[in-house]
């Protein structure tokens, strides 16, 4: 029996090794956390059809709820651009403990197995291929290594250059995210429950603050690291608008780490392959991950199976990547070019945009499952694109600003449209090489 190690705990990694434990495949992972300890002090929100790609029931109904809508605030607060999602369309909000309890539950129920309190070190090498996993408990050996370690995974990064995947993670795709449920100041009711608000103060990043029915939730994020002390700093300025943020910390109250780019350029090597935020699986413009985790575990684990001869070579592999990026990362791809304009704009061109009809309230109907530049733009005429191509032009500084992110999303498109098919080690690595130049285009001035 071919032997699955799972290095780290993230979502998709789990994901996999219930599915591959289901098909009586020996899988086990190992995770730094203790058991019950997996995942921040808050809520996540995603597609529940996302528990269909692993093969998992839905949880109990007291376990989770549907998300309110959104609504968007510019940096001068003066436009807002509500959401009107569908209701069969709409996502849960549930507990990232209680998330964690339920696929780890089913994956142990299928036959995978877990060690607790097992930090991953470094990738254990034979020549180019990945043989183990070096961990605070010891050497561990298998016959296919699959990354879940995270932004910061110690196994990616440990690999050799002859391994031709690249862990950098590059410039403006790194989010710095602060998140703490507050206690409820006022019972005034709220109009709009969820609002987000894109630069606050002025500053590259977004906040939002959502009234909930005991306890109020905050977000900051940003590009750049930030402290406690500028955390309480922007609180205070989201209270000016929003009565009902307290002051005391219920829960939470931790800076993490998120990938918001497109998605790693190689996602496989011999006895190697990386899922979750290990190989940038989040949406690029909004930061959610866990449905697209899933879905990937469920390709890699179809890869898996149908390599009958247990090579799980580059080879053999190459169409886990090539399946991920049809699904979903070419979209993913476009979609980074297109956060990366909204690092570029001031914070008076972005309000332009939204003062104006150049950014919608559909534009900003998105969520975990939106995957292309199409499902942004989708709910709207054509008179509604004449009009923000209309607006646009009539600004030249954000027209020279577009129209370089135009060139870049065009030589994105030419790129991962043209990922080889069929594994050949010259034609990957050139894709792999054309795909790290076609993401490093600049479109700042």
């Amino acid at each position: 029996m071919k032997k699955i190690i799972v290095a780290g705990g993230g979502h998709g990694g789990i994901g996999v090794a219930s599915i591959l434990a289901s098909r009586g495949y020996d899988v086990t992972v190992y995770e730094k956390c203790g058991e019950g300890k997996l995942g921040h002090d808050w809520t996540d929100i995603f597609a529940p059809k996302a528990f269909d790609d692993i093969c998992m029931p839905m949880p109990p109904e007291d376990k989770y709820e549907y998300k309110e809508n959104m609504t968007f605030y510019g940096p001068s607060l003066k436009t807002a651009l509500r959401q009107d999602i569908p209701e069969d369309k709409l996502e849960i909000k549930m507990e990232r403990r209680d998330i964690y309890d339920h696929i780890i539950s089913n994956a142990v129920s299928n036959g995978a197995k877990f060690v607790y309190d097992c930090e991953v070190l470094s990738p254990i090498m034979a020549g180019n291929r990945v043989v183990g996993i070096n961990t605070s408990k010891g050497e561990f050996y298998g016959d296919l290594i699959i990354d879940a370690c995270g932004l910061n995974s110690p196994v990616r990064n440990g690999l050799p250059s002859m391994c031709n995947i690249n862990p950098s993670v590059g410039e403006n795709n790194k989010f710095y995210v602060y998140r703490v449920f507050y206690n409820k100041a006022s019972d005034e009711e709220v109009k709009d429950k969820f609002k987000v608000f894109l630069y606050p103060e002025g500053k590259l990043g977004i906040g939002w603050v959502a009234a909930e029915e005991n306890h109020t939730d905050m977000l900051i994020g940003r590009f750049e690291p930030f402290d406690l002390k500028e955390v309480e700093k922007t609180a205070d300025y989201l209270r000016k608008t929003n009565p009902a943020l307290g002051t005391e910390i219920l829960r939470g109250g931790q800076i993490v780490q998120i990938p918001v780019r497109q998605p790693l350029s190689r996602l496989v090597c011999d006895g190697y392959a990386a899922i979750g935020d290990s190989s940038y699986m989040t949406v690029p413009i909004i930061g959610s991950g866990i449905a697209n985790s899933f879905k990937a575990a469920r390709i890699l684990s179809d890869v898996i199976e149908a390599d009958t001869d247990g090579a799980y070579s580059s080879r053999t592999l190459w169409d886990y990547q090539v399946g991920y990026y049809q699904k979903l990362g070419n979209g993913f791809a476009v979609l980074a070019c297109i956060k990366e304009a909204l690092t570029v704009l001031t914070p008076g061109e972005l309000d332009y945009f939204f003062d104006n009809g150049v950014i919608s309230a559909e534009d900003m109907s998105i969520d975990s499952d939106t995957t292309t530049l199409g499902d942004i733009f989708s709910g709207g005429s054509f008179e509604d694109l004449k009009t923000k191509v209309i607006m646009v032009v009539r600004d030249p500084a954000i027209l020279k600003k577009m129209i370089r992110v135009i060139k870049k999303v065009a030589a994105i498109v030419a790129v991962t449209t043209a990922m080889p098919k069929e594994y050949s080690p010259k034609a990957c690595d050139k894709w792999v090489e054309n795909y790290e130049k076609a993401i490093q285009l600049s479109i700042k001035s």
